[in-house]
């Protein structure tokens, strides 16, 4: 029986594990998340009767092997669309209807978070939340982890490593694999640039009535890079209310990532009165935030390392991997480096 290590709990691990679980259904698959949730950065929060998706926003329709996989594969039962469009602003906080919006823009009305939900309860994979890998230690032909409890977890004959790139690096570096494909797959997961994201969320006892789902700033000149109402996706804000999921620009972020939250909650709220012009958003009468350091990679890995460590069964995946911070991509990269695992198992 193949035993399969994977390490975090993303869209792009889950679409893996679904995958591995359907070609290998022998397989021993585990997986080892640090949070208590799934689905990395397509996140969903609750509170009271609100719903909301405050890291990733939605799934584009961009692929279809993605699409086959919601709409078919997957129970679609649940399955939102924000039909509205999505407009622009730039420096001044000027809105434009000048970016022709998403075919479709999916996702729950229990929230993205279901995507992995859905797609590890298919399987019979074993999912450990909250143990942190500290230490990966190739064992021979096997690879063996500990976390930072002190718990052992192996022999793998395969290992996948689905953390952001930064700190699929640190585990590299402190990886005990005597191997020059360390050093080099080391080297080029490190160099993916990645872009903090500050997220503040605005709820309001009104409605907001506008034209569109989603505010994008095209220009990277604001402080403020994206602004959605999550009122517009069915079953995530009860009717006659409105919140505003606001995401500063990655210079923003960085730059005021360790501020006092208050003080940021209150500068973003600020910023997105101006924008969708309605001062009454300066005094949301409930608030949440999340800091994301590393939010969305801004290029992808070079394959060439990447490709020399699958020699030695050691795969990563992810959205860091193409390139592209979208959900989508994290998906179609998972279902491809899922069968890539299986037939070269």
């Amino acid at each position: 029986m193949s035993s399969i290590g994977i390490v975090g709990a993303g869209a792009a691990a889950a679409a893996a594990t679904f995958v591995l679980d359907t070609t290998l259904p022998d397989a021993d698959i585990t997986v080892l998340e640090k949070s208590g949730g799934l689905c990395g950065r397509a996140a969903t929060r609750r509170h009271g009767d609100l719903v909301y998706d405050y890291g990733a926003n939605y799934v584009k329709s961009d692929d279809e092997r993605v699409v086959e996989l919601l709409t078919e594969t997957l129970d679609d039962e649940g399955l939102v669309d924000a039909v509205e469009p999505i407009y622009t602003f730039d420096e001044s906080g000027t809105v434009s209807p000048g970016r022709e919006a998403d075919e479709h823009k999916w996702s729950y009305r229990s929230g993205l978070t279901q995507i992995a939900k859905r797609l590890f309860g298919r399987t019979d994979a074993t999912v450990h939340r909250r143990t942190r890998v500290e230490t990966i230690r190739r064992d021979g032909e096997a690879w063996r982890l500990t976390d930072t409890d002190g718990g052992s977890w192996g022999p793998f004959g395969c290992l996948v490593l689905n953390p952001p790139a930064p700190q699929t690096a640190a585990l590299l570096e402190a990886a005990e694999w005597n191997s020059p494909h360390r050093e080099q797959l080391r080297e080029a997961v490190a160099e993916v640039p990645y872009r903090s994201v500050w997220t503040a969320v605005l709820h309001y006892p009104f409605e907001i009535d506008r034209p569109y789902y989603g505010l994008v700033n095209t220009d990277k000149e604001h402080a403020v890079g994206w602004i959605s109402r999550e009122e517009c996706k069915p079953g995530h804000v009860p009717d006659g209310e409105s919140l505003l999921v606001v995401q500063a620009s990655g210079e923003w972020s960085t730059a005021h990532y360790d501020d006092d939250p208050a003080d940021n909650v209150a500068t973003l709220a600020d910023h997105a009165a101006d924008i969708v012009g309605d001062e009454r958003l300066e005094a949301p009468d409930w608030s949440d935030h999340q800091g994301w350091r590393y939010a969305l990679p801004e290029a992808g890995a070079r394959h060439g390392p990447l490709s020399s460590a699958e020699a030695e069964r050691l795969y990563c995946l992810g959205d860091w991997v193409t390139g592209e911070g979208r959900v989508h991509a994290a998906l179609r990269n998972g279902l491809d480096v899922g069968e890539r695992i299986a037939y070269n198992i």
